[in-house]
């Protein structure tokens, strides 16, 4: 995003693709085609579909931080763009990737115990979707199925009181007023 130019606009556009289509179908997609539910092709789908929002805010991020005054004036004296971005760019958009993440771990919890309990998770060991699907077979003992439910809510809720205090905590107009 710094440099612009055709790399650029083509990871944009791949980005593009890959949110065009709905997440959880996109992994339900790969884990089928993979066909074999386990860990490591979990990992894959959820990376493959996930890196999307956290590119999208990074381009965004640089492409308004390479404006500011100070980033200009350090390209005005010559300081070469490697440490540009070291220096000025990097620092400056970590903060906003910081709470993308919090905020990705509680979608990446939901996305693994949606797929478990559809049977396209992580057999062995038990994930909290198995777990889900198993309790939810004998409906006359609801606590089997509200156990994990009730864990898979409070993790992701967790998730994202902490990604909101975090981009409180970050926020620059924030900062300034306190």
């Amino acid at each position: 995003g710094y440099f612009g130019g055709k790399v650029d606009e083509l990871i944009m556009r791949v980005v593009d693709v890959l949110l065009a289509f709905p997440g959880i179908l996109l992994n339900i997609a790969i884990v089928a085609l993979l066909a074999r539910p386990g860990i490591g092709v979990l990992i894959f789908a959820l990376c493959l579909n996930g890196w999307v929002g956290y590119a999208r805010v990074a381009r965004g991020q640089v492409l308004s931080v390479r404006e500011l005054e100070f980033v200009t004036a350090a390209r005005a004296v010559g300081v070469p763009a490697s440490s540009i971005m070291r220096r000025h760019v990097v620092p400056n958009i970590l903060s906003p990737i910081i709470v993308q993440m919090t905020f990705g771990f509680g979608t990446v919890i939901l996305v693994e115990a949606s797929l478990s309990f559809l049977g396209l998770g992580p057999q062995l060991p038990y994930t909290w979707g198995a777990l889900l699907e198993q309790g939810s077979v004998f409906l006359w003992r609801p606590r089997l199925a509200l156990v994990p439910g009730l864990a898979i809510m409070l993790v992701v809720l967790g998730c994202n009181l902490l990604g909101d205090g975090l981009r409180d905590r970050f926020d620059p107009k924030r900062s300034r007023l306190g």
